[in-house]
């Protein structure tokens, strides 16, 4: 095997066979009263296992997933050995990883949030996992404005106040969504002034004066471009109508907003077509064409050029957005996310938690990126319960899973206020959340096989026959659906072949009675608590198995809790953090 690239530590090769586990829905914590068909799923249980069980049915059907993992900041070791924390975190996220690569779909699209203590190492990881060239983008996200954080050092380093988000995509991605950030106007030029920075939308068209056509040229797919001379046309700038209106600058913006404007040494082929077809004097033209590719593609489209040089008009109203009566600059998203609103977070959703809680804010930010509404969400890191409850209000489905108390007091009770329309912080307003919905509480089943008293190996008592055949099942990589003809078509594997799961001693005439009622080019696997001698040779076309020794050598049985046992981030403490 060729040498490659790659990220080495202790137990790297050591292998996790990790038990396949069913999902067991808890009617009773489930809230389908105004969804009763809702497939959104709460878990309750390690997330390694609940990975594993989700894969047969979920395996390339998830469109966005977020994690927000243990950050390993080393608080949790009482003896601190870095290599050995290194190694246990690497092993175990490499593991969950592996899975969510899996679950991730065609065009689908994977975000890790992380701080500086490991980020370094998960995007190498992330490039032997995922493949290098399936890496998207490095997104780096100001928390808040940090009075200090937690685990000291101040003296030798500088605060923490920013985090980061590894993305990559399966190589059926083909772009994110528009998104933008906004600002309050008034905030961003107040922002621009303090910088010393000045804004370039002064211009205000007061007069368009008279529009005649001129000629018509060609683009360069050869369709037409209808170009229109004006003559008589003026402008003001934004302080000179701020003093004869008597108002603010600031109302200018707010009252002259589709008129306000700023030219640009735009370098493209239609601003070149038009200066070659049009004189050198200090004239303002318009255009009117179909574009071939953009926001406007397909549409009829008006653009202007003013003065000598033809230089494009560029509105102020395509880079602000009007809400609520409030302007906003708004600038489209890239790769660093320093306006989003922290304050208040630990007030979010009605639960409190200290261990890295994140904004609703960010994770609508993601799933506007990388998600339309109906599209499969998930987050195997859930904590408070952000991306779900996010998730919930925009109208996506979602997975989720959390262990521990955190899945009942901050999980459940959120979800259970945001469907009742109680919770109205977070996104709410901007989404117009009012309730409704619905989510199944899932845990996982207990392990199958487990020791008796004389240490011997035995299906787990706490396994109905129903319960049994479904985990075999899940074992064998065949799906439960038993056929309401035949009983021994009890589950589903490739095209003729099936698994029949009983606790019954197998004998002669049995499978002759299978065997009679079954065509010739159905296969059949039947699994037993015993057999007669010579039966698994009886049919080409049967074999037969004893459980639990058919599964014995499959997975590790009886382990339920692969926690990676390190604590969430440090907690970052903000003065501005009041009610707003």
């Amino acid at each position: 095997m060729a040498n490659k690239l790659e990220l080495t530590w202790i137990g790297k090769d050591e292998p996790m066979n990790i038990e396949p586990r069913l999902l067991i829905e808890r009617p009773e914590l489930s809230n389908k009263e105004k969804d009763p068909e809702t497939q959104n799923m709460l878990i309750h249980g390690d997330n390694l296992l609940a990975l594993k069980a989700l894969l047969p049915q979920y395996a390339g059907k998830i469109k966005c997933i977020y994690i927000d993992p243990p950050y390993n900041t080393g608080e949790a070791f009482d003896e601190y050995d870095d290599n050995v924390e290194h190694s246990v975190w690497l092993q175990l996220m490499r593991a969950r990883l592996h899975l969510l690569w899996r679950l991730l779909a065609d065009d689908g699209v994977i975000f890790v949030q992380l701080n500086d203590d490991e980020m370094n190492y998960c995007k190498v990881l992330m490039d032997e996992v995922c493949g290098r060239s399936n890496f998207i983008n490095l997104i780096v996200v100001k928390t808040k404005n940090s009075s200090g954080a937690s685990g000291g050092g101040e003296d030798k380093r500088l605060k923490k106040n920013v985090e980061f988000i590894i993305c990559y995509a399966k190589p059926g991605f083909d772009k994110f969504n528009e998104s933008y950030s906004k600002v309050e106007l008034g905030e961003y030029l107040e922002s621009m002034k303090n910088n010393g920075k000045s804004f370039k939308y002064t211009t205000v068209f007061n007069d368009f004066g008279k529009r005649t056509y001129y000629t018509t040229i060609k683009d360069g797919a050869g369709e037409d471009i209808v170009i229109y001379k004006h003559s008589s046309y003026s402008t003001k700038s934004v302080a000179k109508l701020a003093r004869e209106d008597g108002i603010t600058e600031l109302e200018v913006f707010y009252k002259y907003s589709d008129l306000i404007c700023t030219t640009e040494n735009a370098q493209t082929s239609i601003r070149t077509r038009v200066r070659e077809a049009t004189d050198e004097e200090d004239n303002l033209y318009s255009i009117e064409y179909y574009p071939i590719s953009g926001r406007n593609k397909g549409k009829l489209t008006t653009i202007y050029f003013v003065g000598k040089s033809k230089r494009l008009v560029s509105w102020f109203k395509n880079v602000t957005i009007m809400q609520d009566g409030v302007l906003y600059k708004r600038e489209k998203t890239g790769s660093l996310w320093d306006t989003l609103n922290w304050n208040n977070v630990n007030r979010e959703g009605g639960v409190a938690f200290s261990g890295g809680k994140k904004p609703e804010v960010l994770l609508e930010k993601i799933l506007e990126l990388a998600t339309r509404p109906g599209d499969l969400v998930l987050d195997s890191f859930l904590g408070s319960g952000t991306t779900a409850a996010v998730a919930h209000k925009m109208g996506r489905k979602y997975i989720s899973i959390e262990m521990g108390e955190h899945a009942f007091s901050h999980c459940k009770y959120r979800m259970d206020r945001i469907i009742s329309g109680e919770d109205k912080g977070g996104i709410s307003k901007n989404v117009n959340w009012q309730g409704g919905g619905g989510y199944r509480f899932y845990e996982l089943a207990p392990t199958l096989i487990k020791q008796d008293v004389f240490g011997e190996e035995v299906i787990n008592e706490e396994y109905d026959a129903d319960m049994l055949a479904a985990a075999v099942a899940l074992h064998e990589g065949f799906i439960y659906a038993p056929d309401s003809k035949l009983f021994w078509k009890q589950s589903n594997g490739s095209e003729n072949s099936y698994l029949f799961v009983t606790t019954r001693h197998l004998n002669g005439n049995y499978l002759d009675s299978i065997k009679d009622t079954m065509e010739d080019d159905e296969y059949l696997i039947i699994a037993c608590r015993s057999f007669e001698s010579g039966l698994d040779k009886a049919y080409e076309n049967i074999r037969v198995k004893k459980i639990p020794q058919m599964l014995l050598d499959r997975c590790e049985f009886g382990k339920a809790d692969y926690n990676l046992n390190i604590v969430h981030p440090p907690v970052y403490e903000d003065e501005e953090d009041c009610d707003e």
